[in-house]
C-alpha cells in the first residue's frame, strides 16, 4: 500500500508543478498578447510631448470657428462603470477615433509636434487591439453602457471636422492620464 501512496503523491506533486502559478489579482491582464499594465503611467518625456502637441492643437483650434452639439467622448467615470473586460474595447474605440482625427489634421505646422504622440498612441492602440482580440468572440454582443459608448464613437464622424479636432484635443490628456490608467489597472480601477 505504501508504494501506491508514493506514486499518488509523486503524481500529485508533478501535476501541481505543471499547472503553473495561481494567477493573482493584479493590474495587468493575464490574456495572451495583452500587456496594457505597462501603461499605468507614461514617461515624463512622453507626457511633455503630448503637452506640446495639445498646446499646438489648442492654438490651431483658436483660429477655427467650431461648436459641438454633443459630447463625443464619455467621461472617465463612465469608463469605470463598465466591466473590467469591456474597458479595453471602449478605450480601443476611443483611441481609434483619436488616431484618425489626429492623422487627418490638415495643418502642416502640426506635423512635427504630432510625430511622437502619434507613435505612442499607435503603440498603445496596437496593445489594446491585442487585448480586444484576445477576448472570446463567442460571447454576447456589446450591450448597455459599452454599446452606447461604441455607438457614440461610431457616429462621431458625422460631426464637423473642427468639432472632431476640438473634442480629440480636449480629451487627449484625460485619455492618457485617466482612461488608459484605468484600463491598465484592470479590476483595480475604481
Amino acid at each position: 500500500m505504501a508504494p501506491a501512496r508514493l506514486v499518488l503523491l509523486v503524481t500529485t506533486v508533478f501535476g501541481l508543478t505543471g499547472a503553473g502559478p495561481v494567477p493573482a489579482s493584479g493590474p495587468t491582464s493575464t490574456k495572451r498578447g495583452c500587456h496594457v499594465g505597462k501603461f499605468q503611467s507614461l514617461s515624463p518625456r512622453e507626457l511633455e510631448a503630448f503637452k506640446a502637441a495639445k498646446d499646438a492643437l489648442e492654438e490651431s483650434l483658436s483660429l477655427k470657428n467650431w461648436t459641438c452639439a454633443s459630447r463625443l467622448f464619455p467621461r472617465t467615470r463612465d469608463l469605470m462603470r463598465l466591466q473590467a473586460w469591456e474597458r479595453p474595447a471602449a478605450l480601443e474605440a476611443e483611441l481609434d477615433l483619436t488616431l484618425k482625427v489626429l492623422e487627418n489634421m490638415t495643418d502642416s505646422s502640426l506635423g512635427g509636434v504630432l510625430d511622437q504622440p502619434l507613435r505612442v498612441l499607435r503603440h498603445v492602440h496596437s496593445e489594446l487591439q491585442a487585448c480586444v482580440l484576445a477576448q472570446p468572440t463567442a460571447g454576447p454582443r456589446p450591450r448597455g453602457r459599452l454599446h452606447h459608448w461604441l455607438h457614440r464613437l461610431q457616429r462621431a464622424p458625422e460631426e464637423s471636422q473642427a468639432c472632431l479636432e476640438a473634442s480629440v484635443t480636449f480629451n487627449l490628456f484625460r485619455l492618457l492620464t485617466r482612461d488608459l490608467k484605468c484600463v491598465a489597472s484592470g479590476d483595480l480601477c475604481v
